[in-house]
């Protein structure tokens, strides 16, 4: 499935649409607006796993037009992998992006300013499965930091996992924690339902959830064959288990 066809059925439900970022198909007059617009823009592959291939884009402000040391400036950069590129025109990024992506379809997101623990940036992974009663129901919540020199959070990708109340530790006090966490469960499920009225063959996705610092969670992402064995990390081992006793019901473990 592509990532544009799952935003698309996400979008189709209007009580969801305030969770999906602007996503559309990368084209150098989408990102040139998208990148006005929001500053700062992911490009990923409209297909494609593990975080591979996403770059961050970026357009720095650019200062007073009289300043000549303002004018100096690289304005625009983009960080794939570990490498960070500056450029003086949009032109010259996106003629450079270009070499990157090939003739592969590329989506653009308006990027997310996330949530930070330790210094790096994070996200959650939202498991939700069809029980063993066809109902839908959240299965486990993980948080996944990013590796200090790269932009995408994945465990495959050099990521490290940590629970959500961890995370939601030194943003929330204990008192409105498991709220919170609550209505992550809630979402989930709800996406959950808006693919299944697209994806008839759906039994399990992965949200990848981006958290701002309103606490607003911002859907990046939803997999349809998301890895069950992440949460096999977290300490209640209570989690993975009804995960694998599910996705046994549906013959994927």
């Amino acid at each position: 499935m592509s990532k544009i066809g799952k935003t698309k059925a996400v979008e189709a439900r209007a009580s969801l649409r305030k969770y999906v970022p602007t996503t559309k198909r990368m084209t150098l007059e989408t990102l040139k607006q998208m990148l006005a617009q929001y500053k700062m823009v992911y490009i990923k592959p409209n297909v494609g796993m593990f975080g591979n291939g996403v770059i961050r884009v970026e357009q720095a402000e650019s200062g007073k037009a009289e300043e000549k040391e303002k004018e100096k400036e690289q304005l625009f950069s983009y960080q794939s992998g570990v490498t960070v590129r500056k450029f003086k025109t949009f032109e010259e990024m996106y003629a450079s992006i270009s070499r990157v992506t090939k003739s592969r379809p590329y989506l653009a997101q308006k990027g997310i300013h996330l949530l930070k623990y330790r210094g790096n940036r994070f996200d959650l992974r939202v498991m939700v499965q069809k029980t063993p009663l066809q109902t839908w129901e959240t299965t486990g919540i993980i948080g996944r930091v990013a590796h200090p020199s790269k932009i995408v959070t994945n465990f495959h990708n050099g990521g490290t996992l940590k629970s959500v109340e961890t995370l939601l530790h030194s943003y929330l006090p204990a008192s409105q924690r498991k709220g919170y966490i609550k209505k992550l469960r809630t979402l989930g499920v709800q996406i959950a339902n808006a693919m299944n009225a697209r994806y008839k063959g759906v039994k399990e996705i992965g949200v990848d959830v981006a958290l701002d610092h309103d606490l607003h969670p911002w859907v990046l992402e939803v997999n349809t064959s998301p890895d069950p064995f992440i949460f096999r990390r977290l300490t209640d081992k209570r989690i993975f288990a009804k995960i694998r006793r599910y996705s046994r019901s549906y013959s994927r473990l």
